[in-house]
């Protein structure tokens, strides 16, 4: 039996948004984050918010491209004892209640890499996953982790950056699938501002060079924002702002309040509504 397509869900989801008139609000959280149950509590509550597309973090003890919200999150989900198996077991429980909405898991290389490649893969394929974001594996390695995903029906999402050229675009969307994650400033996620003018210019030149749906983050926090990016992008990404949303609604010892899911939830309404906002404008 052939493999699914890469990402085939994630392709009907910008499909459909685009169809609306809009951009897809692309929403990151960390597996695990403050605790497992609250974790997939929170993943559950974000379609019924407005997310179209989740992104999961895989918890990692050095996440080199990340500032210290999300960093803060991540250590939070493995002090709570999360692992790749409860991460993968997020993606399962959520699968049994919504089996539309694509879901993204989104890290780092090493956990993959000591779970085990074919088992990771098989394991993330049977639950339900759609796509992969490895921040620190490049093109020219995409023997390792991402050829083998594309057969297994699993998106490779490839990052480009303000950074990336010319010359180096055309490696960055080479087997790439799903959509084109654009890292909107120069440094770890929630650094700096956002700048929307150079933004727009990037995604128009990247967007010249694939048809996949080009989605822009690190740097998007408020509604506002989310607007803007959105009437230049297909799909604007956000996570430091909900990791946070997170830690503020957390009590004295770190632990899940009553608040914690609804902080979550809250914001992604207010962001949704800015990027569905954005679709009323004229063209």
């Amino acid at each position: 039996m052939t493999a699914p397509e890469p990402g085939a869900r994630i392709a009907r989801r910008f499909q459909a948004v685009k169809d609306e008139g809009r951009a897809a609000l692309v929403t990151f959280v960390m597996a695990g984050d403050p605790d497992a149950e609250t974790s997939l509590q929170i993943v559950k509550a974000l379609p019924k918010a407005g997310a179209d597309v989740i992104e999961i973090g895989m918890p990692f003890t050095d996440p080199m491209a990340d500032g210290p919200a999300i960093q803060a999150a991540g250590l939070r989900a493995l002090k709570a004892h999360q692992t790749m198996v409860r991460t993968l077991e997020i993606v399962e429980r959520f699968r049994e209640e919504d089996r539309e909405t694509p879901i993204v898991l989104m890290g780092y290389y090493n956990p993959i890499y000591s779970y085990g490649n074919e088992r990771f893969l098989s394991d993330a394929a049977a639950v339900g996953v759609d796509g992969l974001i490895v921040v620190d594996l490049p093109p020219e390695a995409d023997d390792e982790l991402c050829l083998p995903a594309l057969d297994a029906g699993i998106a490779f999402i490839r990052l480009a950056t303000p950074t990336t050229d010319d010359e180096r675009l055309p490696h960055v969307l080479r087997n790439s699938a799903g959509f084109v994650y654009y890292v909107s400033v120069a440094g770890v996620t929630g650094s700096k501002a956002l700048d929307t003018d150079r933004v727009a210019a990037s995604v128009a030149r990247i967007k010249a060079k694939t048809d996949l749906p080009v989605a822009v983050g690190f740097g998007v926090r408020t509604p506002e924002q989310a607007k803007t990016v959105a009437e230049a992008a297909d799909g604007v990404v956000v996570g430091t702002a909900l990791v946070e949303a997170v830690r503020t609604s957390l009590d004295g010892e770190g632990r899940a309040t009553d608040g914690t899911v609804s902080a979550v939830g809250d914001l992604v309404g207010a962001l949704a509504a800015g990027v569905r906002d954005a679709a009323r404008q004229p063209a």
